[in-house]
């Protein structure tokens, strides 16, 4: 997939992701929000497409990296169980988890789920942070074996949202 693509600047790359989830451009310009400037690229579409691009990355070089060469792979990204990837070796029943992050610079900030910061917790050693730098102009990656005990430096932020829904009995 990634030699496929990745001949793609952000912009195509975007619609091509936008086309797969069945984002219609028209359809949202009818009821953009007057309190906020129309944006094509929200903040969080550009992470989904960093996040989707990173995961593409590791799937097609990680059969070459050393941590993972002798495991099978499973894809656990919809699964919502704190890391992208389960890779295992049969028998053992241990398996690492591999959760993986894209940054369309050189440096830039990463943010952990609650849940993949617990998980990272618990799996320790077996949990692997890989981290896809540079998509704008040449990705290259680093892995991160127990991150939340390695050179990286992860401080809690606590957000407070109030979210509203319209609600009726029926």
């Amino acid at each position: 997939m990634l030699e496929e693509y990745k001949s793609l600047d952000l912009e195509s790359f975007t619609g091509l992701v936008e086309s797969f989830v069945g984002y219609d451009e028209n359809a949202w310009s009818e009821v953009q929000s007057k309190k906020k400037p129309a944006d094509r690229q929200s903040h969080f579409a550009q992470r989904l497409i960093t996040g989707l691009a990173a995961e593409r990355y590791f799937e097609s070089v990680r059969p070459s990296l050393p941590e993972f060469k002798e495991y099978a792979v499973h894809n656990t990204t919809s699964l919502g169980c704190g890391y992208d990837f389960r890779m295992e070796i049969e028998p053992s029943k241990d398996f690492l988890a591999v959760e993986v992050k894209g940054l369309n610079g050189i440096t830039g900030t990463l943010s952990l789920t609650p849940k993949e910061h617990e998980i990272a917790a618990a799996l320790r050693d077996r949990f692997f942070l890989f981290v896809v730098r540079n998509f704008r102009e040449s990705p290259f990656h680093e892995i991160f074996q127990n991150p939340l005990s390695s050179s990286l430096r992860f401080r809690k932020k606590e957000r407070v949202m109030i979210q509203v829904s319209w609600l009726a009995n029926v």
